[in-house]
């Protein structure tokens, strides 16, 4: 009993506790955590099968077959009840405390606002507008390569691989993650109705992705969900690091990121801005958005869509990324407002160590 109090407490604490981020970016997300991440990605990796689906499938078992036993064994279904009731508490418990040691204190770690060279005065609507145009005239370029190598096929994990440490490197990674092999998993129907491209496994720190994903949206969600195993936990983050790392990959990867970057873009500008820089897309990439609406419109339900949302939206709160769900938006921030170098290079504000 002293056990279960004593690790139910820790819990509470690791989800209270103010840790100072400086402390949590020194000593866990750079030193800890880097060290230990390659080593479990790569014996994960060495899984033909998902683990994370495994663990769900052992938790969600062990729990049935524990309660049968409550229900056969209490005199009260009372008795039962609040015997499953401290059972959870306890598991609940034990989880959180391996997500947070094993990942989720890299939410706690130093912003990448503050670690780059980042001026809030540089995001406008003006900027946006004009790196929309930029981002367009990128797309119209790299259209027919991208496709070209889409069709002749490749191994985007190799591709990819090189860009990832790159961008790594370039982000002032002293320690490089190891990039994890994207696994399907049994949870695709509900990721392929909730709209949930991928995710990241933080108990075996794989990469599980969405199996309806489009070609040429498949390596930016890769590059997004590897720059989660980097330590990059904050969403809007990842998505900043994804758009590095497609970057510095072959043509449809950068296709892939610029992609991206477009949608979300044009979704941040004025309504006569984004006239004008749709207006600047060619008919290949312009089709592509159309094909990426179509997909998400065929296949993602509406009410479960907003009720995950508003699940992960508590989830973010919960690891206090301020904004929540609506943090996936801050790249616009970031990308206008970080000061870059040649080859979109950020320029770091400390050198780093």
């Amino acid at each position: 009993m002293l056990r279960r109090i004593a690790l139910i407490t820790l819990a509470a604490g690791g989800a209270v506790l103010p840790l100072p981020p400086p402390l949590v970016e020194r000593v866990y997300s750079t030193w800890l955590y880097a060290a230990a991440q390659p080593w479990i990605t790569r014996a994960s990796n060495a899984a033909p099968v998902a683990l994370f689906d495994l663990l769900v499938a052992a938790v969600l078992a062990a729990w049935i077959v524990t309660a049968c036993r409550d229900l056969a064994r209490r005199s009260t279904w009372l008795r039962a009840l609040g015997a499953m009731a401290a059972r959870t508490l306890v598991w609940s418990s034990a989880l959180y405390l391996c997500f947070l040691l094993g990942w989720g204190l890299n939410y706690r770690r130093v912003p990448l606002a503050e670690r780059l060279q980042f001026d809030a005065a540089r995001v406008s609507a003006d900027a946006a507008r004009d790196l929309a145009l930029v981002a367009a005239d990128q797309l119209n370029t790299l259209y027919s390569p991208a496709h070209a190598a889409g069709q002749a096929g490749g191994n985007e994990e190799a591709s990819l691989a090189g860009a990832f440490a790159r961008a790594q490197r370039d982000l002032g990674a002293a320690r490089l993650a190891a990039p994890a092999r994207p696994k399907p998993t049994m949870l695709n129907p509900y990721l392929r109705r909730a709209g949930v491209a991928g995710m990241t496994d933080p108990f075996f720190l794989e990469t599980l992705i969405a199996g309806d994903l489009l070609p040429f949206e498949r390596p930016f969600v890769v590059a997004h969900e590897w720059s989660h195993l980097a330590g990059i936990a904050d969403e809007g983050e990842a998505n900043f690091a994804g758009w590095l790392i497609c970057l510095r990959g072959a043509p449809s990867e950068r296709y892939s990121g610029w992609l991206f970057l477009f949608g979300e873009l044009s979704r941040a500008a004025r309504d006569t801005d984004r006239t004008i820089v749709l207006a600047r897309l060619a008919a290949g990439p312009l089709d592509d958005l159309r094909a990426i609406a179509r997909r998400i419109q065929q296949q993602v339900s509406p009410r479960l869509s907003a009720a995950g949302w508003r699940v992960y939206d508590q989830y973010l709160k919960a690891n206090r990324v301020e904004h929540g769900a609506a943090s996936y938006a801050e790249v616009v921030k970031l990308v206008l407002g970080v000061h870059f170098e040649a080859a979109w290079v950020p320029q770091q504000r400390t050198p780093p160590r």
